[in-house]
């Protein structure tokens, strides 16, 4: 009997004392509180968010919607911190254990705050949107990544700081540490200000058909901070250090609106000058009169050289067209037509050939 005497006096001792010099009591209602909050949670994200995320669809705006979504992840931080918060001061804590406290409650409110504005800068990008005759749209996403860097490390620096964490020496080691980096790390930072120039110039963006003679041709992907990657028409994928486009020529051929067509027609020596003329003017006339192409940009059919084996005239003109596919009919069109011509009017085709002459002794 005093066996369970002693254990009662024991449990009521603990009861009384409570843990770190928290009452027991205190401690479950706390645990009760913060209970309540976690519940409020699942209430935000089934009841309000939901709420306003079909509010957000009805509108025409995808501001709103980006709003909405990107507020999710706080709205449900929000009542841990105000759960936390209510619950540790219901209780009663030993002046260093309510200084700990103190810190994890501005701890919490720290990282909901900077998780706040690391949100918002998303929608913020629609904004921006709006400057995409100024920004590339690459651009624009390459701002919003390092805003929001930015201010996850500004965050990281206000917790540190809470805790007594002086980020001075961190960033004075940090900054020795860059410059160790930089020297062994020139090729990365190359490529880094080449893409900022490719995309500051606008010289191609996502989805463009491109050409770098010698290096590259497909569609591009992905813009980078180190590279670009390129979808090449056999569906292989290429991974372009971005100097190689800040060094070299590069061909957007999306951006093509007229496609050229330019050959040399070889005619045989045989061929009269009467013969040459009546070639020229007819395929020159059949150019102007079809719609095919835009004489605007420039037109010339010429008899142009005398070469080893063939007379040479020279066809140059520009399609109307901005599709591949369909300069390549033109095109496919223009050679039947220039081979009619020739035909027609008796004439034919010069191909390389040597004339071999044996002297009789």
């Amino acid at each position: 009997m005093e066996v369970f005497i002693n254990l009662k006096n024991l449990f009521l001792s603990v009861w009384d004392k409570g843990i770190l010099g928290i009452d027991i009591g205190q401690i479950l209602i706390g645990l009760g509180i913060f209970l309540i909050f976690l519940i409020f949670r699942g209430l935000i994200s089934k009841l309000i968010i939901k709420k306003l995320e079909l509010i957000s669809k009805r509108t025409t705006n995808k501001l709103d919607d980006t709003f909405v979504k990107a507020m999710v992840g706080p709205a449900r931080f929000l009542p841990i911190v105000l759960g936390f918060f209510f619950a540790s001061y219901y209780m009663t804590f030993a002046e260093d254990t309510r200084s700990f406290v103190d810190t994890i409650n501005r701890t919490l409110i720290t990282i909901l705050l900077f998780w706040i504005i690391h949100q918002i800068i998303e929608p913020i990008s629609y904004i921006l949107s709006g400057l995409d005759r100024i920004l590339t749209r690459e651009l624009i996403g390459w701002i919003i990544k390092s805003l929001k860097i930015l201010i996850f490390i500004l965050g990281a620096a206000a917790v540190l700081e809470l805790w007594g964490i002086k980020i001075g020496p961190i960033i004075a080691g940090l900054g020795l540490f860059g410059v160790a980096v930089a020297l062994g790390a020139q090729d990365l930072f190359k490529n880094l200000i080449s893409g900022i120039l490719v995309l500051v110039e606008k010289r191609f963006k996502m989805g463009d058909w491109i050409l770098v003679e010698g290096t590259i041709e497909g569609i591009v992907e992905k813009i980078g901070f180190r590279s670009t990657t390129i979808r090449k028409f056999d569906k292989s994928l290429a991974i372009i250090p971005n100097f190689q486009f800040a060094e070299n020529a590069v061909i957007n051929v999306s951006q093509t609106t007229n496609w050229l067509i330019s050959w040399i027609i070889t005619l045989q020596y045989d061929t009269t000058v009467d013969q040459l003329k009546i070639i020229r003017d007819q395929i020159e006339k059949h150019i102007m009169e079809n719609d095919d192409y835009d004489k605007k940009v420039g037109l010339a059919v010429r008899v142009d050289k005398f070469s080893d084996s063939s007379i040479d005239m020279y066809v140059r003109c520009f399609t109307k067209t901005s599709s591949w596919s369909e300069w390549l009919k033109v095109k496919e069109k223009l050679a039947i037509e220039i081979k009619q011509i020739v035909e027609k009017n008796k004439a034919s085709f010069a191909f390389p050939s040597q004339s071999i002459y044996v002297e009789k002794k």
